[in-house]
């Protein structure tokens, strides 16, 4: 869960609570439930705060090249969990999980969410798990993210969302698991 969804497509789509309210929910349904807590950063600012709290900090694949919020994640000591840009070719996750490792956390994965293909549409290549390994770490999946296309559509009453297909998530995890996938 994110308390602050940056990337929207729409500028008018909800956000999230915001920083300091959404650490707030997420700490208490940390505690509440003995879950794990996974959340993105999309500034290197919210790193310090966000490692209070979260077991793993999640890159956003737009934001998986940015060497200033990389090192200020892995700053925290906690998992980082980088997600391949669907811009991206899979070689690319090892110098990104490299920036982690030489801001001293060894902590570190990467994560297939799709590739571009064409404009409205993201596609799971399986031969991206096996690349993606060359960043000497886990390499897992986002099954529903991979999905997803992107272009959005119009909303009653304004706004903007994403589809997907989400009848394919059984054959994309599937997918995932066949290939080796480490989650």
């Amino acid at each position: 869960s994110s308390f602050d969804k940056a990337n929207r497509t729409s500028s008018t789509s909800f956000r999230g609570p915001g920083l300091a309210e959404g650490l707030k929910i997420l700490e208490k349904v940390k505690a509440t439930y003995d879950v794990p807590i996974v959340t993105d950063v999309h500034e290197s600012i919210q790193c310090e705060a966000v490692g209070r709290v979260a077991d793993i900090i999640q890159i956003p694949a737009f934001l998986c090249r940015q060497t200033d919020l990389l090192v200020a994640a892995a700053k925290t000591g906690k998992i980082i969990n980088i997600k391949k840009g669907q811009f991206c070719a899979p070689s690319v996750m090892e110098n990104s999980a490299e920036k982690v490792r030489l801001a001293g956390n060894q902590n570190v994965m990467v994560c297939e969410r799709g590739t571009m293909f064409g404009y409205n549409d993201l596609i799971v290549d399986p031969r991206n798990f096996e690349w993606m390994r060359e960043a000497n770490c886990p390499v897992v999946a986002d099954i529903t993210h991979s999905l997803q296309q992107p272009a959005g559509k119009k909303l009653e009453g304004g706004g903007v969302a994403s589809g997907g297909l989400r009848e394919l998530i059984p054959c994309i995890a599937r997918t995932a698991v066949a290939v080796g996938g480490d989650g």
